[in-house]
């Protein structure tokens, strides 16, 4: 397992994995139709790769297969952290989150995290902020503004 900053012909291989793993790993904790509006099976490649090679994204891979993919903004805004549907608790997510957190200058890293994903934050020292309701074409999603406090190193 590689991990290497993102490259756009990464984008299409990462909207599906995006889409996979919403449908797939958050279907425990998500309706049908929030995992509809949350990932439609539409998202614009263009919009994608913008955000991605804008913000810092770091791609996990092996043997020619995106495992998984973060980025964070230059605020320390954790944008996305999403991990294959097939190479889930191998510590990938943890891998490239300790990539992420590294590389801003920001004192504090703030996520949006997913109900399914609070559980990994909170064991990497995140703490909740608040719970809110985010509404996406007129269905409510539950997620959590999470933060966590950096100490840098002189």
């Amino acid at each position: 397992m590689t991990l290497r900053k993102y490259r756009p012909s990464d984008c299409e291989e990462i909207i599906k994995l995006f889409y996979q793993t919403v449908h797939t790993i958050n279907s425990a904790d998500y309706s049908p139709e929030q995992l509809d509006v949350w990932a439609t099976g539409n998202e614009n490649p263009d919009v994608w790769n913008k955000s991605l090679s804008e913000h810092y994204t770091v791609v996990s891979e092996k043997n020619n297969t995106i495992c998984g993919f973060g980025d964070i903004d230059s605020t320390g805004y954790l944008d996305r952290l999403y991990i294959h549907k097939d190479f889930q608790r191998q510590n990938i997510a943890s891998q490239i989150c300790d990539v992420l957190e590294k590389s801003v200058v920001s004192d504090r890293i703030t996520v949006h995290a997913s109900i399914t994903a609070k559980p990994f934050f909170l064991k990497r020292g995140y703490i909740t902020v608040k719970e809110q309701k985010v509404i996406r074409n007129g269905i409510s999603l539950t997620n959590f503004v999470m933060e966590k406090t950096i100490s840098q190193a002189l």
